[in-house]
Order: C-alpha cells, then sequence, then structure tokens
C-alpha cells in the first residue's frame, strides 16, 4: 500500500528594519514640505493684502462668508472621510476573503490529518522491536519502519501547519474587529459632519433671505462690480509675479559659479524645480487649444466679452448648472489659491505653467488645497452659488500673464 502526501505551506519572513542615515529623497521629500509650507504662506498674506486693501468697507455679501466657508470646509471633510470609509469597507472585504480561504485550508489540512490517522490505525503502530521479535522478512520489515516515520512526520507537520492557520485566523478576526470599529467611528464622524452641513445650510439660507434684496441692489451697483473685478485682478497679478519669481529662481542660481558650477547645473535646475509639484509641462496647455472641455455640465448663460447687466464686459464664463456637480479641472497643473473671495465666493486656482491660470468661482465647496497637484478631469470643487450669486451655477476663466481670453476658443460646448 502506497500513500502519497504533498504539503506545500509558505509563510511571510520577517525582516528586521535596519537603520540608515536620513537618504538624499527624505532630504527632497523635506524641502518639498517646506517650500509647499512657504507657497502657502505667501498666498496666505497676498490674500491679507487684498483684503487690506479694501478698507473698511464691507459688502452685503460678506454675511455669507462664514456660512460658505464652513460649508466648503465640511464638505471636503466629508469627502475626505467617505474615501476613507470606502478604503475600510475594502479592507474588511479582503480580510473576509482572506479569512474564508483561510477556513478551508484549515478544514482540508484537518481531513488530511483525519486520514494519515486513519490509515495509520488500520496498519497499527508497531515499533521496531516487535517487528524484530516477529520474525518478519528484514526487507519488509524497513519499508514498515519507513512509512511509520513518514507517517509520523507528515502528522506533525500538518499539526504544525494547523496550528499556525489558527493563530493566523485569530490575527484576520483581531485585524477585522480594528477595521470595524474603526469603520464605525468614521461613519460616526460622517453623520456629525453632515448634521453640522445641514445646519451651515440652513443658516446660510436664512442669512440669505435676510439680505438677497440688499445683494440685488448691490450688485446692480458698477461700483461694486468694478471692485470684483480690480480684487480679482489684483490677486491674479500678484499669483502670477509669485510664480514667475519661483519659476525665475532657478535660473538665476544657476547663472552664478564658473565651469564647475555649470558642469552640475542640470542636476541643480532639477532639484530646484522639484521643490514644488510642477504646475505642467512647458507647452502642454497651448496644446489644448479648442479641445478642452468646460469644468462642468451646463448652460452657459453668459459669454466672454459680453455687456454686463452692472455694466463692464464678462471677463469669462457663467455656467448654469446645478447644486453639487462635480467641477473639474481642464487640464493639469498645480492649485495656487483656494479660498473664499469677495464677489466670487469659494474660488479655486490652478496654474498650468507658460503663464497660463484657470479660474473656478461661486463654488459651493473646494476639495483642493493650495500646492495640490490636479490632472485634466479631477475633481476640484462642487457647483454652488457662493459669493451672493443668485444662481447655481459656476463662474469660469482662462487667464494668460494676467490678462483674460476667451475659454470658448479653448474649449468646446460639446
Amino acid at each position: 500500500m502506497v500513500l502519497c502526501l504533498a504539503i506545500a505551506v509558505a509563510w511571510p519572513t520577517a525582516h528586521a528594519a535596519k537603520a540608515t542615515k536620513p537618504s538624499p529623497e527624505k532630504s527632497e521629500v523635506s524641502e518639498k514640505k517646506s517650500d509647499l509650507r512657504d507657497l502657502r504662506e505667501k498666498i496666505d498674506t497676498l490674500q491679507k493684502d487684498i483684503a487690506a486693501a479694501e478698507g473698511s468697507r464691507a459688502e452685503v455679501a460678506d454675511q455669507l462668508k462664514d456660512s460658505e466657508r464652513s460649508i466648503s470646509q465640511l464638505q471636503r471633510e466629508l469627502r475626505e472621510l467617505g474615501d476613507e470609509r470606502g478604503q475600510l469597507q475594502g479592507t474588511l472585504r479582503e480580510l473576509g476573503t482572506q479569512a474564508k480561504s483561510l477556513e478551508a485550508q484549515i478544514a482540508a489540512q484537518q481531513a488530511q490529518l483525519a486520514d494519515l490517522l486513519y490509515q495509520q490505525y488500520l496498519r497499527g503502530s508497531p515499533d521496531s522491536l516487535q517487528l524484530l521479535l516477529n520474525g518478519d522478512n528484514p526487507n519488509q520489515m524497513a519499508r514498515d519502519m519507513y512509512y511509520i516515520d513518514i507517517v509520523a512526520r507528515a502528522r506533525v507537520n500538518l499539526l504544525q501547519q494547523i496550528e499556525a492557520n489558527l493563530r493566523k485566523k485569530q490575527d484576520i478576526a483581531a485585524r477585522t474587529q480594528d477595521r470595524a470599529s474603526a469603520l464605525v467611528a468614521v461613519e460616526a464622524r460622517q453623520k456629525d459632519k453632515h448634521d453640522r452641513l445641514l445646519a451651515q445650510r440652513e443658516q446660510k439660507k436664512a442669512t440669505y433671505g435676510k439680505i438677497s434684496a440688499q445683494i440685488a441692489a448691490q450688485k446692480k451697483e458698477v461700483g461694486a462690480l468694478q471692485r470684483d473685478e480690480r480684487r480679482l485682478k489684483e490677486l491674479i497679478d500678484k499669483l502670477t509675479k509669485l510664480i514667475a519669481a519661483r519659476t525665475e529662481r532657478p535660473r538665476a542660481s544657476s547663472k552664478d559659479g564658473g565651469k564647475a558650477a555649470r558642469s552640475q547645473g542640470a542636476a541643480a535646475l532639477e532639484i530646484e524645480n522639484a521643490q514644488l509639484p510642477q504646475a505642467a509641462p512647458a507647452g502642454s496647455f497651448v496644446a489644448l487649444k479648442g479641445n478642452l472641455r468646460l469644468p462642468v455640465k451646463g448652460t452657459v448663460s453668459n459669454r466672454f466679452g459680453t455687456p454686463r447687466q452692472e455694466g463692464s464686459n464678462w471677463k469669462g464664463l457663467f455656467i448654469r448648472s446645478p447644486m453639487g456637480g462635480e467641477v473639474k479641472a481642464v487640464a493639469g497643473g498645480r492649485v495656487v489659491f483656494a479660498e473664499w473671495m469677495r464677489g466670487f465666493g469659494n474660488l479655486l486656482i490652478v496654474d498650468h505653467g507658460d503663464s497660463y491660470l484657470t479660474i473656478y468661482g461661486n463654488n459651493d465647496a473646494l476639495l483642493k488645497h493650495v500646492g495640490d497637484s490636479v490632472r485634466g478631469g479631477d475633481t476640484v470643487a462642487t457647483v454652488g452659488n457662493s459669493g451672493g450669486n443668485p444662481e447655481s451655477g459656476l463662474y469660469f476663466e482662462i487667464r494668460h500673464q494676467g490678462q483674460p481670453v476667451d475659454p470658448l476658443k479653448w474649449a468646446s460646448l460639446k
């Protein structure tokens, strides 16, 4: 009688972590974080300077500022919690799959052990002395002893595997419990944030109801519109100078020094430019002219260059769109402004390189931070009516070297 046993179990090996000196990559990451903080501080200073330039004059729509800022922040946090919840649910599903697979493996090993014990029972368990005293054929005795040894070792091996798998099952159960508890905590935070969001929306609705007539009257003032446009222009001019200064800095540093410095110029330039996420490769935004897609789906109710009821002409587009819809970045770049601004509500600006900026105003929520890299099609905000706008939609501009250009020459309405 021949018994064939095939047992293969692979276990991960733990490797001890080795203490190493900080690598150049870690140093570069630290520089990037430091430079990003510096950028955010400079942009925050720009915003404060613009606010100070306004003097003490307040507008009625400013009463909505705190609610609209809070709504934006709560929505961003809810989205982040939603992502975290999705990851936890994915982990729980994966752990459940692992647990089922492990249970099947343990059941198979237990069945194999039972079969071994049964085979051993059928053949008995004579010891070597008993076999010798029985006077059996020496060759048969050797075969029997070899078989007994195989069965004994296989049984020990199986028992060890079953014990290890049971420990692994306990570990999976503990991790599952831990992730389930984390999921409950995230869902509780989601509910709290959602309740606060609803409260803020009610507060905004009540405030807007009280001052809507005043907002409408103030928006009809040519002076108010001109102040809004001037405020945005000042912000864009300062952002453009800040971006240009950061771009020129590596060039200036590479001009210093002799031939020895120039021999390392390319590497130094790469490191300097890596201190912030790159806006986009040179020429990439221009190459998209005529092929961009508008940031939101909706109806273009006001077009670039057409007269505004309040005076002046439209510097961009207003796209009517339902509240809460996703606002997409039209191309890859880097967020250089994400904050509430008088006249434009929750405002986001993306730098695409080559002195091109895209501007997204009147958002309900801003989902990106200053310094974040974005790709074309990434969701950067949600549609709203912040800034005292009477209807839901998105205000969208494209600027080159600070000057507005017609978005419809860049993007298709299809």
